[in-house]
């Protein structure tokens, strides 16, 4: 476990040594920004470090309705709401819709928080082979007469593949299905304007479409939110006993999204740098001959055939400064792989390193197979 003695950007200070930091999910580099902090500093001098309520009582404060309708805002919609974290977005979004569905339609590689967010009584869930709109269809023509959801992530977390959604959309269309994106990664990074998958694919504006999102990732701060119709948002006020007998968002955590988005808003080219820079390593790992994935965004796995071989590359990065962690993750399909996270605030010296320790490990590594299989 790496424990973190200062804040977080492309360095990190742990045990008293500073490291290059390619993990989390920091991707535009706002977690630590002097404009965020300074309007988290003020908030907390107005209105101290918690509203100590539920939103649906007395925490309801200026902050939160400017932080929901800057969210509304950036995603084009009438409203959003705001919770106390992406991780209950999924529960709570199933939890309104129940009555709209009947059968549930999940990615084999969904992300824990939506298996986590299926109501128990539901009666019928099905997985469809990861990323293969050909087998959801299948399921959904084969279970016809019931009322379909599909789910799935729209950036995987582990593997930072983007979920086929234009080849989903249309055959959840065909099923007069319901579809929600799980765009938790996707948000701030993924389309023209930062609004996530739907947008990536150049989808339009459906009711059927819903989405989960955080400010936890590339907005640098936290929270969960979910935009859409004000119907929609009421839905979820009136309707959700998650959201309701949830503690408010602190004041420090909404000014930072509040902030964070002025900055997203005003600086587009930010995502544009993120994903040139993220494609640079990705490249540069695939003529290594590593095992990887080949999209476009700031999450990049290097994917080895056994577990000790991805917790020692972790480990030799880790001794020469670089963080980049060998993930155990909560997923239904064991991968032994390192999760290399970029940031658009990391330097070219940064990528050159960690570049070079890559080839060096993987140099050694082979040579070391080589030697075994002589003998």
């Amino acid at each position: 476990m790496i424990l973190l003695s200062g804040e977080v950007g492309n360095y990190i200070y742990s045990n008293g040594r500073k490291y290059s930091y390619f993990a989390g999910n920091n991707y535009l580099g706002l977690a630590a920004h002097p404009q965020v902090k300074e309007a988290v500093i003020r908030a907390v001098e107005k209105y101290g470090v918690n509203f100590a309520a539920s939103r649906h009582t007395t925490g309801t404060s200026d902050l939160h309705l400017e932080l929901e309708g800057a969210l509304a805002s950036f995603k084009g919609e009438e409203d959003a709401v705001v919770f106390a974290s992406g991780y209950q977005g999924n529960s709570i979004l199933l939890e309104i819709l129940k009555g709209s569905y009947s059968t549930i339609f999940i990615d084999q590689s969904a992300h824990a928080s939506i298996i986590s967010a299926i109501p128990a009584d539901v009666v019928k869930m099905m997985y469809y082979d990861h990323c293969d709109a050909v087998h959801l269809d299948y399921l959904l023509e084969y279970n016809r007469g019931s009322k379909p959801l599909v789910i799935t992530d729209g950036i995987f977390a582990l593997t930072g593949e983007i979920a086929p959604l234009n080849q989903i959309y249309d055959i959840v269309r065909k099923h007069n299905a319901l579809l929600v994106v799980d765009d938790a990664h996707a948000t701030g990074v993924l389309g023209a304007s930062g609004r996530g998958t739907p947008e990536h694919f150049n989808l339009p504006d459906d009711t059927n479409i819903y989405q989960t999102e955080t400010m936890s990732k590339a907005l640098g701060g936290y929270g969960g939110f979910i935009s859409g119709s004000r119907a929609l948002t009421e839905m979820i006020r009136e309707g959700s006993p998650t959201y309701q007998a949830s503690t408010a968002l602190p004041p420090p955590i909404a000014a930072a999204g509040i902030a964070s988005l002025a900055i997203l808003r005003a600086n587009p080219g930010l995502r544009t740098e993120l994903i040139e820079r993220a494609w640079q390593i990705r490249e540069a790992v695939t003529e290594m001959d590593y095992q990887t994935t080949h999209f476009r965004t700031p999450v990049i796995p290097i994917i080895l055939d056994s577990s000790e071989k991805a917790a020692g590359l972790s480990l030799f990065l880790e001794e020469n400064g670089v963080i980049a962690p060998y993930m155990k993750y909560p997923a239904r399909k064991a991968m032994h792989q390192i999760r290399i996270a970029v940031s658009v605030t990391h330097t070219d010296d940064q990528v050159s390193q960690l570049l070079e320790l890559l080839k060096k490990w993987k140099d050694k590594n082979e040579s070391n197979q080589d030697q075994k299989g002589s003998h």
